[in-house]
């Protein structure tokens, strides 16, 4: 049962994974058929995770009285309906609405897993949950080169149509076939609306929290829209743009896979900062033009950004998992819909330079707020 729980947890996370990073390669299809600039683009992708970001806190009083057997298929179900809204839609109101139902359908799908294995694997739950996104992360390799592939033979309306049942059909297997805790083990009472003050008062988590605001969300506003984009302003073809972002996914999931591991040797606090520095000299190297080394480290350093949310756990006890790691992700996923919005913005108005300058000033500060922890620790 235990291995059944890992594994459709992950297939979970894997979908949402592709549908947030699919625009990256959809982008040029999307601003021509739908007539979008790069601020219309950059809102529209940002609404996952502004919906995403939305339902965290009440995702994680749920999750902690519920349980996500029941909970996350419930918000996947939402999220197939805007998979079928966003691939049908004529105009640009129905495109914005089925995203933002994306974003609040697959917003149970990481915070799920992280509530279940939290129960199933307590003694190395950094591994198996940074395993989890290692894995579930090739979703975002396959929104790389093979949804390029992809998009030519069924049209990137006719992706969204398919993903839609395959949604679905996610959902049921979760709803019939994991458990909420392993047998003989009890579900953990405690923490009502008390609970939720408590972990809004938690100083090193609010300070976890904002570092990954400008961690996470950096590293997914890149991958999900504007890594992609950035390639083509420079002139690149769609495969040579999909190749880059296969560069950074494949990172990425190198990434999520060694980071609980080292997390639980050498200490979460001091592998989180060494590698959100490195994320920042992949952000220089972007604003250089020196593409394959920034992609490659962007990817791989920027994955740790999952460390915030198994830092999170230790900091607050059982009953409270849910809503500590939804603070941090509301954070993060938050972080995501600002930067990814207003990276077109500036982009827009300034160009791609200051836009990535903008982005590292916010990670040094991120990491200036974080340092406390390491000290700490």
């Amino acid at each position: 049962m235990a291995l059944r729980v890992f594994l459709l947890f992950t297939l979970g996370y894997f979908l949402s994974y592709f549908y947030r990073s699919a625009n990256a390669v959809l982008a040029k299809d999307l601003s021509a058929e739908m007539g979008l600039g790069p601020a219309e683009l950059g809102f529209m992708t940002s609404l996952f995770y502004l919906a995403f970001a939305s339902v965290q806190l009440p995702l994680g009083g749920l999750l902690d009285r519920h349980g996500p057997r029941l909970i996350t298929p419930a918000f996947l179900l939402l999220a197939a309906l805007g998979s079928l809204v966003f691939g049908l839609a004529q105009s640009f109101p129905l495109l914005a609405l089925g995203r933002a139902l994306i974003g609040v359908g697959m917003a149970a799908a990481l915070m799920g897993a992280l509530k279940a294995f939290s129960l199933w694997f307590p003694r190395n739950y950094a591994t198996v949950s940074t395993l989890l996104v290692g894995l579930g992360a090739t979703g975002g390799l396959m929104a790389a080169t093979p949804l390029a592939f992809l998009k030519e033979a069924l049209g990137w309306r006719g992706v969204f149509l398919v993903g839609s049942g395959v949604v679905v059909l996610v959902a049921l297997a979760i709803a019939l076939g994991v458990r909420n805790t392993p047998k003989g083990v009890a579900w953990p009472q405690g923490g009502g609306v008390g609970g939720l003050r408590e972990v809004l008062g938690n100083g090193p988590l609010l300070r976890v929290a904002f570092l990954a605001l400008a961690f996470a969300g950096s590293f997914l506003a890149l991958q999900t829209l504007w890594a992609g984009a950035y390639g083509y302003a420079l002139g690149l073809s769609a495969l040579e743009v999909g190749n880059l972002l296969l560069l950074y996914s494949g990172g990425a999931v190198l990434g999520f896979l060694v980071s609980g591991y080292l997390a639980d040797r050498l200490g979460t606090a001091r592998v989180l900062l060494f590698s959100a520095l490195l994320f920042a000299l992949g952000l220089l190297f972007l604003l250089l033009k020196v593409l394959l080394p920034a992609y490659a480290l962007l990817g791989f350093f920027g994955a740790f950004n999952i460390l915030t949310l198994t830092q999170a756990r230790e900091l607050v006890p059982a009953h409270l998992v849910g809503r500590a790691t939804t603070l941090v992700n509301l954070f993060g996923i938050g972080g995501t819909f600002l930067l990814q919005w207003g990276v077109g913005v500036a982009v827009g108005a300034l160009g791609y330079g200051a836009a990535f300058l903008g982005l590292l000033g916010l990670l040094l500060l991120g990491v200036g707020l974080y340092l406390p922890l390491l000290r700490k620790g």
